[in-house]
């Protein structure tokens, strides 16, 4: 129950375990044009070029910014947690010029401040942010944030690894040119690969650029034919065979519960755990309206040791949870309720490990 990975269906892992067969074997082809449709259910979007990095998720925010971005391109980069910094890491890399607008860590990237920004600055070519700030558990409003970087015929990076699957994430409706997520949080498999969709208006960016991808292996000029059925499949690299099994299986089952059914069981269940979090003496580090419901950020009661009150959760009760990062590291908890690990029956486990372990 921590910040992921979270818990798999035992389906899932059969999945992985099944043989080998070869990444360019017809079959192997027929299952990655399935899983690029039911990534598109996922991202809620017609893209093309939506398709899983064979990469964990900071590899899909790379592929965003090396295909994007080149030398000297003005990009905008909104910081509230440790993720956004990540981004701001990314564009310093492939030399853009990066301006960085900040927000209280627990707090959403306010959109009038984006705004401001770009009426500022005509030049920037991009605007980043991150949707779902893993380090932080708060949620900012991707929807009029990309309506304004569309208003300014700016394109959108959306970091949405912890949102895709829990809480929506639709990329036409919002007009989101390039998102990236990952597979080990709500989506309920493994680590190690990154869902990532880009619009035409990215793509053309992609086509049109005057210097090449800093990186050869994330160079979505090559990648592209890769993933094309239609076109000639190209040989690129070999694919994560098993763990692309499990993905297969894991949107299947996605699918078959429905996103909306998905979204509503997070929620439900990020209030259940809320509610006896907060009988117990625990406060929550965002406002509610800004909640994600699958990470839940909460401040240990003050007269704990949360480390020693962590440690013992794992090694008593066999339940992770995670600690703060940055400034709250050693202040706060970061609890997750993501995929597999979002049911009733394991926020009860919690709760009783809790009651029996907090000092009076």
């Amino acid at each position: 129950m921590g910040p992921g990975p979270s818990d798999m269906e035992e389906s899932v892992y059969k999945a992985l375990s099944q043989p080998i067969i070869g990444h360019l074997d017809p079959e192997f082809v027929k299952l990655m044009d399935e899983i690029k449709e039911n990534l598109r259910y996922a991202f809620q979007t017609k893209n093309s070029l939506t398709f899983p990095v064979s990469a964990p998720g900071s590899a899909g925010m790379e592929s965003c910014f090396v295909n994007l971005l080149e030398p000297n391109d003005e990009v905008l980069i909104c910081i509230n947690g440790v993720f956004g910094m990540r981004m701001l890491e990314n564009a310093e890399r492939v030399k853009a010029k990066p301006t960085v607008i900040e927000f209280p860590w627990g707090k959403p990237v306010d959109p009038k401040k984006v705004e401001a920004a770009l009426k500022k600055n005509k030049k920037f070519k991009a605007l980043a942010f991150v949707h779902a700030e893993t380090s932080t558990g708060v949620q900012s409003d991707a929807k009029e944030i990309c309506r304004i970087a569309q208003e300014h015929d700016v394109l959108s990076i959306m970091d949405c690894v912890t949102s895709l699957g829990g809480t929506p994430v639709l990329i036409d409706e919002w007009g989101v040119d390039a998102a990236y997520s990952g597979t080990q949080k709500c989506l309920s498999c493994v680590p190690g690969l990154s869902p990532v969709t880009f619009s035409d208006r990215a793509i053309q960016k992609i086509k049109s650029r005057k210097t090449k991808v800093q990186s050869w292996f994330l160079d979505l000029n090559l990648v592209m034919d890769y993933w094309d059925s239609k076109a000639k499949r190209s040989y690129h690299h070999t694919a994560p065979v098993n763990s692309l099994y499990a993905l297969h299986h894991a949107l299947t089952l996605l699918k078959g519960e429905g996103l909306e059914n998905s979204w509503q069981r997070h929620q439900e269940n990020h209030e259940y755990l809320r509610d006896g979090l907060v009988d117990i003496g625990f406060e929550y580090l965002v406002e509610e309206n800004y909640r994600l419901p699958q990470l839940n950020a909460v401040f240990v009661p003050g007269n704990q040791d949360e480390a020693e009150l962590r440690s013992r959760l794992l090694n008593d009760y066999n339940i992770e949870v995670g600690g703060g990062l940055g400034d709250f590291a050693g202040k706060i908890w970061r609890i997750g309720l993501m995929g597999g690990s979002c049911k009733k029956a394991k926020v009860d486990q919690l709760l009783v490990a809790l009651r029996s372990n907090l000092k009076k």
